[in-house]
């Protein structure tokens, strides 16, 4: 199945990201977004020669091609770069386009796959062909989490409730893994795993950076469903982080990987194998 259908209620098409990437208004709202990650409307503007009001435009129309997704803090509202179109466009449509337009996508998708880490925030939204329950037990239940991100966890899902985390053949337990939260099939939030040597050395990344990662706060990440069409849209919130993150980082490097293979399984009933870097 298509990465992206062309209803708009389903999700952005790709001529719709081809259309928002052609203003260089836009692309340089992208270029401050890459800087500095999570900004308010007021912020964006500072850095803009241009009024407001065109500056508001252009968010609305990269927003609704996926490139720029949205939350809510208080009274604020923050905007963030998402990598989901360049992703899906990447990993999943580059066949069908030349060469030249691909390369041009690249620098692209890295800058959207690795923002800076002044204000750490992994912030993501995806448009899935499913329906908000076949999306939650895809969140939830071990068989699915086992076939695109290779986890498992143990847990009755009640707020409050710890939970085991069974990582690439490594159980993960401590009693500050918890669900912070379970609305089904709207939204689920959790506190993130602990960092151990094993488990380092499991992902084959270097101890020292897991244990980096293990001495910061435990971060949490945030599930968001929303019926679009025949579609869910899902926005994945991973934030409490320190500034400059080795767990931010981490997290940032692999969600991609893990959303477009989600969205891969639920779609087609398949996954695909991306090797590592």
């Amino acid at each position: 199945m298509a990465a992206f259908s062309p209803q708009p209620s389903n999700g952005p098409g790709i001529d719709d990201v081809f259309r928002a990437l052609a203003d260089p208004g836009r692309r340089q709202l992208l270029d401050s977004l890459n800087a500095r990650n999570g900004q308010t409307l007021r912020e964006l503007c500072a850095g803009m020669h241009m009024a407001r009001q065109s500056v508001s435009k252009h968010l609305a129309v990269l927003e609704a091609a996926g490139l720029v997704t949205t939350v809510r803090r208080g009274r604020e509202k923050l905007h963030y770069l998402n990598p989901a179109p360049i992703s899906d466009i990447s990993e999943r449509w580059i066949t069908r386009y030349d060469q030249p337009r691909v390369d041009a996508l690249a620098d692209l998708k890295q800058a959207l796959e690795n923002p800076t880490m002044d204000r750490p925030s992994f912030v993501y939204t995806t448009y899935i062909q499913t329906t908000p329950e076949q999306l939650w037990e895809a969140l939830t239940n071990s068989a699915f989490t086992l076939r695109y991100w290779n986890a498992a966890f143990e847990t009755d899902w009640e707020p409050g409730s710890e939970m085991v985390w069974n990582l690439s053949g490594v159980r993960v337990a401590h009693p500050d893994q918890i669900v912070l939260e379970a609305d089904p099939p709207r939204r689920l939030s959790y506190t993130w795993h602990t960092f151990t040597p094993e488990l380092a050395r499991a992902a084959e990344v270097s101890e020292d950076r897991f244990a980096a990662a293990a001495a910061e706060p435990r971060s949490r990440v945030v599930f968001e469903l929303e019926p679009a069409g025949s579609a869910v849209k899902l926005t994945v919130i991973h934030d409490g982080f320190p500034e400059q993150s080795t767990a931010a980082q981490l997290v940032t490097n692999g969600w991609p990987r893990v959303l477009s293979r989600l969205k891969t399984l639920l779609e087609t009933g398949d996954t695909f194998r991306i090797e590592s870097a």
